[in-house]
């Protein structure tokens, strides 16, 4: 099983607001997105998955209406 450092980015939704939440994780996975939607289990989400290059994975989830990033890097 590959391990990668995690990223996750959660927009703000308020007002004249920028900021993000963002947390760093480790995790143990072979499938970033089966990872991301055993996070968001329960919830309808729509996921984009991006590899920028190797050893990285971007994961993108909309959950009805709210944009998460999930950014793997292997470690």
């Amino acid at each position: 099983m590959k391990q990668y450092e995690m990223v996750r980015e959660i927009e703000n939704q308020c007002a004249n607001n920028q900021m993000r939440d963002v947390f760093f994780e480790e995790v143990e996975t072979d499938d970033p997105a089966a990872y991301v939607r055993s996070i968001l289990k329960g919830k309808s989400v729509e996921l984009t998955v991006d590899v920028p290059g190797p050893g990285r994975v971007n994961v993108y989830a909309n959950t009805s209406g709210m944009t998460q990033k999930f950014l793997f890097t292997e470690i």
